[in-house]
């Protein structure tokens, strides 16, 4: 079997920098278990496989170890790969996926998703939280991920989590955060539980980051970085049970898996 395969670098506009994907066009679904192990020997974040089924396609992610239920870079680099590959005349894409229903639009040289808001809430403080980070931070919330917030984005550049530490603690991931010194706030991602130590870009975390800052800031319109060793840049709206993040992206290679 000879199925395509791209690998595209989401939130950034040149190579080497934002996050990796890999996309795999399907004309029907593999078994769950060879996906599974697809994902595992790209060994990037996500991986995303979709299948086109009448007016949408279907959308899955996993990563090395887990199907996961919502990943926003893999989503765009799968827009980017359908926009500028296989539809170039399409301006707006629908996925079902286990998320439900992801719209996605080419604006410029933008891709912008829209998705479920995820308001991270306050909670009780876990202790390997602080093991994990090091140092205490000025607030905690929770939603799918904990949402730790510190004061200022050099502390958030000097983090070194123990990542054994950050796999005690119950939810997917950690995201830290603060405003940022030449943005309007910047974050990390952490995952080690489902094989993703950092993540270098995480459209997900900003489901629940852009409700934060946006009524912390007073703004729906919100230009974000994530400061991951590879960086990336995401452009940001929050329409109340509804966030729109976007983004560009650039494709670092193109060619065929052969099962």
């Amino acid at each position: 079997m000879k199925i395509p395969l791209y690998q595209v670098d989401a939130f950034t506009n040149r190579v080497f920098s934002g996050n990796p994907a890999a996309v795999c066009p399907l004309q029907e679904w593999l078994e769950d278990q060879t996906m599974q192990a697809i994902a595992a020997e790209n060994n990037l974040s996500e991986t995303a496989f979709f299948v086109k089924q009448d007016d949408h396609y279907a959308l899955r992610w996993f990563t090395p170890t887990v199907e996961v239920d919502l990943c926003g870079h893999a989503t765009l680099a799968t827009a980017f790969v359908i926009f500028n590959y296989r539809e170039p005349e399409t301006q707006t894409l629908r996925f079902q996926t286990k998320s439900g229903l992801l719209i996605v639009q080419r604006i410029g040289d933008l891709v912008a998703m829209d998705f479920p808001a995820r308001k991270a809430e306050p909670c009780s403080v876990p202790e390997p939280l602080f093991q994990a980070l090091g140092r205490h931070p000025l607030h905690v919330f929770r939603s799918r991920d904990y949402l730790v917030v510190f004061e200022s984005e050099s502390v958030i550049r000097a983090l070194a989590p123990d990542m054994d530490r950050l796999c005690q603690l119950d939810g997917l991931g950690v995201i830290v955060t603060a405003r940022g010194d030449h943005v309007d706030f910047v974050s990390r991602f952490f995952a080690p539980k489902v094989g993703v130590p950092e993540d270098p870009v995480t459209g997900s975390a900003h489901c629940s980051l852009i409700p934060y800052w946006a009524e912390k800031l007073g703004k729906s319109k919100l230009h974000a970085m994530q400061v991951s060793p590879r960086s990336g840049e995401l452009f940001c709206e929050y329409l109340g049970e509804r966030v729109i993040i976007a983004g560009r992206a650039v494709i670092f290679f193109e060619g065929y898996l052969h099962l």
